[in-house]
């Protein structure tokens, strides 16, 4: 919390136009809002607001201030140009596609951290952390899965597990996800479609049937340790994606021993790795995905369980600073 003897804490947040957000699930809201009840001092970017001048990292920020409303969530001052570096906290909570801007965009921000600021997460995570590959590193908590651009290889694995699920690896919100059962004649055109004729890298995994019963569950980790509730995303009736984005419903639940096994294996590295908010996506116990980049969930959560997860990152913030 803020000290009478210590100037309020800065914080920029750098994410996608603030205007166009759904205030009622927007977790980076939630973060701001959270933020602002300590007093701290809010300043607004947006990528096109990042520049890199002789090696230093500037922006250009707006004052800004906060409303839990619907229909008045946000108030933006006048721009300045400042040193990012000189800032306590930046936020990056751009959302994907993670394309040469956002990498390029890691780089000013980089410096940023280099210069003094702490950056959440942490540039060097959001680049070497994409969110399906770097589930290679915890084996041990994933269901069968392989990354190729053999169309041959991808025809093997849904010999051996019969059905599978197929997505690119630079998708988000449940986009270009497919399911293909063994023997399916759309099976062809959905590996050419992925690997573009086996020039890119795709991933297929096994499907597990759990998605229709128990949902994709959302773990929030925050700085290495579980959010007190899961957010279980049970697809519709005609769809086999449990993305909210893709029209599937969210459900809170508790956390399951298997859950605070998973976060076990993984928040210690995260932690070690500078990544202090990140979303474990899992299905019949097996993580799916590890989301680094601007994970969500935060408002149904607190909304169904009377929780403030956002505060749990700003302590951790405090902590860190």
């Amino acid at each position: 919390m803020t000290t009478p003897n210590r100037p309020p804490i800065r914080l920029v947040v750098v994410m996608d136009p603030i205007a166009s957000i759904k205030p009622a699930k927007d977790t980076t809201l939630a973060m701001l809002l959270a933020a602002q009840r300590r007093g701290w001092e809010l300043w607004y970017a947006e990528q096109q607001d990042l520049c890199l001048r002789d090696g230093m990292a500037y922006a250009r920020l707006r004052p800004l201030a906060v409303r839990d409303s619907a229909h008045d969530w946000f108030e933006l001052g006048e721009p300045k140009v400042a040193p990012l570096g000189e800032q306590d906290v930046v936020l990056m909570r751009k959302d994907p596609p993670f394309d040469m801007e956002y990498i390029y965009t890691t780089y000013i921000l980089e410096r940023a951290e280099l210069a003094g600021a702490l950056v959440v997460n942490r540039p060097q995570g959001l680049r070497d952390m994409n969110e399906k590959v770097y589930t290679a590193w915890f084996p041990q908590c994933c269901a069968p899965t392989l990354i190729t651009r053999d169309m041959a290889d991808m025809h093997a694995f849904l010999h051996e597990h019969l059905r599978i699920v197929c997505k690119p690896l630079h998708g988000m919100g449940g986009r270009s996800i497919f399911v293909v059962d063994r023997g399916d004649k759309n099976t062809n055109v959905v590996f050419e479609t992925l690997t573009e004729y086996g020039t890119r890298y795709a991933i297929v995994q096994k499907y597990l049937p759990d998605i229709v019963t128990t949902g994709d569950s959302r773990i929030l980790v925050i700085d290495g340790e579980p959010a007190p509730y899961a957010l279980a995303r049970i697809p519709s009736a005609s769809d086999n994606r449990g993305n909210l984005a893709a029209g599937a419903r969210g459900e809170g639940r508790e956390l399951t021993d298997r859950d605070r096994w998973l976060v076990g294996q993984i928040g210690p590295t995260l932690r070690e790795r500078g990544m202090l908010f990140v979303g474990l996506d899992v299905i019949g116990g097996y993580v799916t995905e590890i989301n680094v980049t601007s994970p969500t969930g935060v408002r149904e959560l607190d909304k169904q369980f009377g929780t403030e997860i956002a505060g749990l990152l700003m302590d951790a913030i405090e902590k860190r600073l």
